[in-house]
């Protein structure tokens, strides 16, 4: 847990032994974390004393754990990382994008139901998951506002909290958000969320399939995060710079050809 803040994690999909990936693009497939691994951070978290918690509860009770978060909806959030989270009796929320539900490797309608009964806190990660900032105003209020609105009417609870697809996010996507009735707005910005930090520009870091324990661990307590947020920013200017599909093809070469 880092002083005075809280950190928020970001998870993706649990990979199973056996199971292939929602993506087996290696762009996806570094933030699929193992069942092992996982399993192994929570229990570090239990033993540390930290409680794993909802974004719901880090902003009302800054400082008072790490909030675990998980972007797209799949299959997995129900079948493995639910079952481990009770286990250990923590929260968390798990953003979940409208249009993948019902497709390969993610959630159905009826498992993103029986998510939502769990007790686990439901989000919001846009209806087809586009790069928010490529979008018309127009586009924004089906992806941000008609999304919460079907989301809810799936898992018949009230959806607060909306995550950006790929991290991507700007001032209209914060002013839509708001409307739509979300309390929060979750990025890619890298490090810790403060008592002033602005709930509709909250920063997670994301857990990837390389990380030690003891890089977790570090991570957990906020350790490094500044030079990590100092990348980020470089990144993000590169992507500015080279518009959203530019930069991903040049990811994707990097990725294949480290």
């Amino acid at each position: 847990m880092a002083a005075r803040g809280t950190v928020c994690l970001m998870y993706h999909e649990i990979e199973l032994p056996g199971r292939d990936l929602c993506d087996s693009d290696p762009g996806y497939a570094k933030y699929a974390v193992s069942l092992g691994n996982f399993r192994d951070q929570m229990q570090f978290l239990k033993d540390s004393g930290t409680p794993g918690i909802s974004v719901s509860h880090m902003l009302s009770n800054p400082g008072n754990g790490v909030a675990l978060t998980f972007d797209d909806g799949c299959e997995t959030d129900l079948i493995t990382a639910a079952p481990i989270l009770k286990e250990f009796g923590f929260q968390a929320t798990f953003y979940i994008t409208v249009g993948f539900l019902g497709k390969r490797g993610f959630m159905s309608r009826q498992q993103a139901r029986e998510l939502a009964a769990t007790g686990l806190e439901m989000g919001c990660h846009s209806m087809t998951h586009p790069y928010l900032t490529d979008l018309p105003e127009s586009a924004l209020e089906g992806e941000i506002v008609g999304a919460k609105k079907e989301l809810e009417d799936i898992v018949g609870c009230p959806v607060n909290h909306f995550s950006c697809p790929g991290g991507r996010w700007d001032e209209r996507v914060m002013l839509v958000a708001r409307q739509a009735g979300y309390r929060s707005v979750a990025t890619s910005q890298i490090g810790i969320n403060m008592s002033d930090t602005d709930r509709f520009a909250l920063r997670r870091v994301a857990v990837t399939r390389g990380v030690t324990a003891f890089e977790f661990q570090a991570m957990c307590a906020g350790a490094g995060l500044w030079s990590k947020g100092i990348k980020n920013r470089g990144l993000e200017l590169a992507k500015r710079a080279l518009g959203n599909r530019a930069y991903n093809r040049v990811r994707a070469v990097l990725l294949r050809n480290p």
